[in-house]
């Protein structure tokens, strides 16, 4: 059904929602995107799921916007590259309202857009070795649609640490800044997934969804108006000097006017 994401559920009713680009070390394109809005979707209204599991195939969990989409917005007209801002926020915005728990299983590195992945699950777990960093500013771009996402995860005063500077950080670091919940060594990454699993299937699926959605509600709203000025901000930055410049380095395997 789905050429970049996989999706698996056990008799148990555990989804697993698999990133399935590995060679592009997991790379939100457009199709990625898109995929993983429907897919959040179905299995959000599927009877049958208790939870679901987030993660990735390979070495990476997610490695932000893929760059080749991103140059594609550099050419696009103003339209358009509105369209695909949405696409990525709406997806963003399917994750964090499935009514089921989603469960981060973080096997690997996290940039970008892959740290907004990690802020839409309910808990998440990662191994010792996994590198983070919102990087967007490097390639003078934001991070703009993950935003409201990532503040409510951290935090302003936590996120503020990490937010603008690009600067990566280890697995240690994102339990501080509350991205991780727990950190493990690589060998017991599944069973401390489990262990988060576990708790849900003796619980009644519908007061689980009730309780997030009413956690939701009390946590820092994130509206249709939050939503939409997080688009537009993304793209003002795409229409910008600093962001053309900083693909085109980026593809000229040179550094950008500001890194000197």
């Amino acid at each position: 059904m789905y050429e970049t994401i996989q999706t698996e559920t056990d008799a148990r009713g555990v989804a697993r929602l698999t990133l399935n680009r590995a060679e592009k070390h997991n790379a939100l394109s457009a199709q990625m995107i898109a995929e993983l809005t429907d897919a959040a979707g179905a299995l959000g209204k599927d009877p049958a799921v208790r939870v679901v599991v987030l993660t990735g195939a390979g070495e990476s969990f997610c490695a932000g916007g893929d760059l080749g989409w991103m140059r594609d917005q550099m050419a696009a007209d103003g339209p358009t590259r509105a369209r695909e801002a949405t696409k990525l926020a709406m997806m963003l915005h399917a994750l964090n309202t499935c009514p089921k728990p989603v469960i981060g299983r973080v096997q690997g590195n996290a940039f970008g857009g892959g740290v907004g992945l990690m802020a839409v699950c309910d808990v998440a777990v990662g191994i010792t070795s996994a590198r983070f960093g919102l990087t967007e500013t490097r390639l003078g771009l934001i991070p703009a649609t993950i935003g409201p996402y990532v503040l409510a995860r951290m935090g302003e005063a936590m996120a503020r640490r990490v937010f603008m500077s690009a600067r990566l950080f280890g697995a240690e670091e994102a339990v501080t800044l509350g991205l991780l919940a727990r950190v493990v060594a690589p060998e017991r990454l599944d069973e401390a997934v489990e262990a988060e699993i576990a708790p849900y299937l003796s619980c009644a699926p519908g007061a689980v969804a009730a309780a997030k959605a009413l956690a939701r509600t009390m946590g820092p709203r994130i509206d249709e108006s939050l939503i939409a000025h997080s688009i537009e901000a993304l793209v003002e930055r795409w229409e910008g000097a600093e962001a053309a410049e900083g693909i085109a380095a980026f593809f000229g395997k040179r550094p950008p006017v500001w890194a000197g």
